[in-house]
């Protein structure tokens, strides 16, 4: 053990109200386009300045969108979360987990908002990059412990 504490994630409920360039962040995630592996929930990619969100400060980068206007998120496409976005009236309320580890600096590629899309051609290289050294790193290791061959105990 290294002493850290592990903490269990906040759920927040935020309420924004809808303004000229829409909610003010872009999203990804889905069933189709998961962001983290094995992991189908839609996240918050990015949030736009002097956008609702935040000028309401609380919803940040990298937060798992729960549910919105009591609409669970759980097993849709996209597609179909940026519609709910879309078609989610002038008042929103979103159930939000907020994130753990998740580290972003311009946002995931592809990610989309409520009524535009943005990328990130360096967030997507990182994710590339770093699940390729994570893969080479496994390699590397089976293939030591196969040369190297069984070993006493003494």
């Amino acid at each position: 053990m290294n002493g850290s504490a592990h903490s269990t994630p906040s759920v927040l409920y935020i309420n924004l109200k809808r303004g000229p360039a829409g909610l003010g962040f872009n999203i990804v995630g889905g069933v189709d386009q998961q962001y983290v592996m094995n992991d189908s929930a839609i996240y918050v990619a990015k949030i736009k300045e002097n956008g609702a969100a935040a000028q309401d400060a609380r919803l940040q980068e990298g937060d798992k969108i729960i549910a919105v206007n009591g609409r669970l998120l759980e097993n849709l496409s996209h597609s179909a979360a940026v519609q709910l976005f879309r078609t989610a009236g002038e008042d929103v309320q979103l159930c939000v987990q907020q994130r753990q580890y998740l580290s972003q600096q311009n946002g995931p590629f592809g990610s989309q908002s409520d009524g535009d899309s943005s990328s990130s051609f360096n967030t997507q290289t990182m994710i590339t990059l770093v699940a390729t050294a994570a893969l080479a790193t496994v390699v590397g290791i089976l293939v030591y412990k196969r040369l190297r061959g069984p070993r006493s105990p003494f």
